[in-house]
C-alpha cells in the first residue's frame, strides 16, 4: 500500500466562500460538543465528470444537492466513498493520515463500480483545498479529529442499466470525537445469522454503500441482543470470520501471536489494518493472515488460548472486543477488559497520528 507523497491539485480548486458560515461562537459551541458524523463544516469540495474528463474543481458552501429523480445512483447504486481523518497536533499544525493509500483504494473501488478514474492528485487536492478553507473546524481536544468523507456517485439522469456518463465527486467534513460514545472500552459483538456482507466475485473489497446497506439489518439484530457491532462470516461456507460491519478483526493468542482473516476479495482492504500489521511486525510479533473459523475462536476463548480480540478501522481506530455472542453461545474474551496488546497497538498508532511519536513510516501528510 503506497505512502509515496503525491502531488496535489489543491490550488486548482476555486474557493467560493460560504456567506452563511457559522460565527466563531457557533463553531466553537459545535466543537465543544463532538459526536460522530452529525455536525459538518461550512464548505464542501466538488468536481464533475462529463464528456470524458473532470471539470469544475471548486470549494463551495456546504448544503443540499439538487438531483434529478432519474439520477442513476438512486436506481442502480453506482457510488463509492472513502473515510479518512485530519489531526491537529499540539503545535497547531494539521496532518492527514495516509491519504495516498485512501486515494489508491478509491481508484480500485471506482474500477469495480464502473465509475471514472480519479487521479490521486485530485483526490488529495480536493481534501487539502477543503481543509485549508475550513481549517478552524479541525478540533484539538483529546480523541478528536476532522473526519473526511470523499464520495462519488452517478448523477446522470437516465433509466437503463449501464455506467453513467456524468458523475459527481464531493468531499464533506465532520469534526468528531470518539466513534463509540463510551470511549475506549471493550465492545460486544453479535455473530450474524443467515446474513452475509459480501460474496465471492461481488463488491466486498470495494468501499461502496451497498456493502454497508447489507449490514444494517444484522446490525439491528446486534443492538437487540445487547451488542454494539456485528461480525460477518463468509458467504460460501458460513464458518470463517470476515469482518465487522465497518472494521477489520484480529485475534491475539496467549503466546502473543496475532491472527487476522486473509484478504479474499470479500473483505475491505483496511488502511488501518495495514498500519496495525506493520506496527505489530515491527514490534517482533508474528502476524498471520489466514482463514479463521468461528468454532476455533469460540473454543480458543473458552480455553484461554485466545487472550484478546480487537477490531480496527478509520472511525474507531483500534477497539477492544470483550464479548462474542450468538444464539448458540455467549463468551467473554479474557477477563472482559481491554488487553495489553490491543491497547499498546492503539496507543502507538494514535501517537503517530497526533504527532506524539516520530512518524518513521511517512504516514502523516502535513496540510498547507
Amino acid at each position: 500500500m503506497t505512502d509515496i507523497a503525491a502531488p496535489s491539485t489543491a490550488g486548482a480548486f476555486e474557493v467560493r466562500p460560504n456567506a452563511s458560515a457559522l460565527s466563531v461562537e457557533a463553531r466553537d459551541a459545535a466543537l465543544a460538543d463532538l459526536a460522530f458524523g452529525v455536525q459538518f463544516t461550512d464548505h464542501m469540495a466538488r468536481m464533475q465528470f462529463r464528456d470524458g474528463e473532470w471539470h469544475d474543481r471548486r470549494v463551495e458552501a456546504y448544503g443540499p444537492l439538487q438531483m434529478d429523480p432519474a439520477s442513476a445512483v438512486l436506481h442502480y447504486a453506482q457510488e463509492i466513498f472513502e473515510g479518512l481523518k485530519a489531526y491537529r497536533w499540539a503545535d497547531g499544525s494539521i496532518h492527514l493520515f495516509r491519504p495516498e493509500a485512501n486515494a489508491e483504494r478509491f481508484r480500485k473501488s471506482a474500477y469495480r463500480l464502473a465509475l471514472p478514474d480519479l487521479a490521486v492528485e485530485d483526490f488529495i487536492g480536493a481534501i487539502e483545498a477543503l481543509i485549508e478553507t475550513d481549517h478552524a473546524w479541525v478540533p484539538g481536544v483529546e480523541e478528536s479529529s476532522l473526519y473526511l468523507r470523499p464520495f462519488m456517485f452517478a448523477s446522470e439522469a437516465f433509466l437503463g442499466v449501464r455506467p453513467a456518463a456524468v458523475v459527481d465527486f464531493l468531499v464533506i467534513a465532520s469534526p468528531v470525537g470518539a466513534y463509540f460514545p463510551g470511549g475506549v472500552k471493550p465492545v460486544s459483538i453479535w455473530v450474524a445469522q443467515g446474513f452475509h456482507r459480501a460474496g465471492p466475485g461481488g463488491t466486498g473489497d470495494a468501499k461502496c454503500g451497498g456493502n454497508y446497506a447489507a449490514s444494517l439489518l444484522p446490525q439491528q439484530q446486534a443492538y437487540a441482543n445487547g451488542c454494539q457491532q456485528v461480525l460477518f462470516l463468509d458467504a460460501k461456507d458460513d464458518r470463517y470470520l470476515e469482518e465487522l460491519g465497518g472494521m477489520n478483526v484480529y485475534v491475539v493468542r496467549r503466546d502473543g501471536t496475532v491472527e487476522t482473516p486473509r484478504l479474499t476479495g470479500t473483505i475491505l482492504e483496511g488502511i488501518t489494518r495495514y498500519s496495525v500489521n506493520q506496527l505489530l511486525e515491527d514490534d517482533g510479533r508474528k502476524v498471520i493472515e489466514k482463514d479463521i473459523t468461528l468454532d476455533e475462536v469460540r473454543m480458543g476463548i473458552e480455553s484461554g488460548d485466545i487472550a484478546e480480540i480487537f477490531a480496527c478501522g478509520t472511525a474507531a481506530v483500534v477497539t477492544p472486543v470483550g464479548r462474542l455472542a450468538s444464539p448458540d453461545f455467549d463468551v467473554t474474551v479474557g477477563d472482559g477488559e481491554a488487553g495489553p496488546i490491543t491497547m499498546d497497538i492503539r496507543r502507538r498508532l494514535t501517537d503517530i497520528q497526533y504527532g506524539r511519536a516520530e512518524d518513521v513510516y511517512g504516514w502523516m501528510r502535513k496540510v498547507g
